[in-house]
């Protein structure tokens, strides 16, 4: 791939940034020149991905631990992201998501609904909205970046709570980008569908050949595919858009029902 520096000396914050695909958009933008600040759900995850990046042969870039569910943790990484930064901040990926697998709709407790929420909608508000009053202290003004998922308009089964946040992060992201535009901050979102993470490994090769069955392009998404579209929508290339939500799922997303069932 071409060697870009589209992100030269810009200020970032990835959540999220533990393993998989949030370790793959923490490379794509410290390979492009900017300083980063990965951050994971807790400091053993967050040591992780900073070692899986520094294994690579990357540097230059800091890391800190943040629930972004807590708003301490949230106030306390900005804190630590204004000395790192010297105040300013261009850019903000909100990656990090609680995942909410495993809980059937019948069997799902109040306590467990919000727990997901309160990762993935209340605390890319909290995140967002730390930034944005940083962006509007600074003549260059910020852009977050939304990582959705395509479920939020085609749901899977036993989901529920998980697929209620990512409907959530679609509206938040219009509403942000609503109230933001006018201020000269941009909000969007990428919204992946199968991603091949480490959760793969462990899958028969039967299960992984029905899953990309379900893909008109007959492959699920790497990190550096959605990495790629995060980018995209982080630099001056979109500098027009806003409010928009890009689909990364192979296709999955354009068909009524996969080709061996659609009769």
């Amino acid at each position: 791939m071409e060697n870009l520096m589209r992100f030269k000396g810009k200020k970032v914050i990835i959540t999220g940034a533990s393993r998989n695909t949030g370790v793959g958009i923490a490379r794509l933008f410290i390979r492009e020149g900017a300083h980063v600040i990965t951050s994971g759900s807790t400091a053993e995850s967050t040591k992780r991905g900073a070692e899986e990046l520094i294994s690579e042969g990357f540097t230059g870039f800091d890391s800190f631990p943040c629930d972004i569910g807590d708003e301490k943790q949230v106030d306390a990484l900005f804190e630590y992201a204004d000395k790192v930064f010297g105040g300013r901040l261009d850019i903000l990926v909100n990656n990090a998501c609680d995942q909410g697998i495993g809980a059937p709709f019948l069997e799902m407790t109040p306590d467990y609904f919000m727990g997901v929420v309160k990762t993935n909608l209340l605390g890319n508000f909290m995140m967002s909205q730390h930034a944005a009053k940083r962006f509007v202290k600074q003549e260059e003004r910020g852009v977050i970046v939304n990582v959705g998922s395509n479920t939020s308009t085609r749901a899977i089964r036993n989901r529920t709570a998980y697929i209620a946040s990512k409907g959530g992060i679609d509206s938040l992201t219009r509403s942000m980008a609503l109230d933001l535009g006018p201020l000269g901050i941009r909000v969007n979102m990428c919204a992946p569908g199968y991603i091949y993470t480490n959760r793969w490994d462990v899958l028969e090769e039967e299960k992984k050949t029905r899953r990309r069955k379900n893909c008109p392009l007959r492959q699920e998404a790497k990190a550096e595919d959605v990495a790629q579209v995060v980018a995209f929508l982080a630099s001056d290339a979109s500098r027009n858009m806003t409010g928009e939500r890009i689909v990364v799922d192979a296709g999955c997303s354009c068909q009524h029902m996969p080709e061996d069932v659609d009769m």
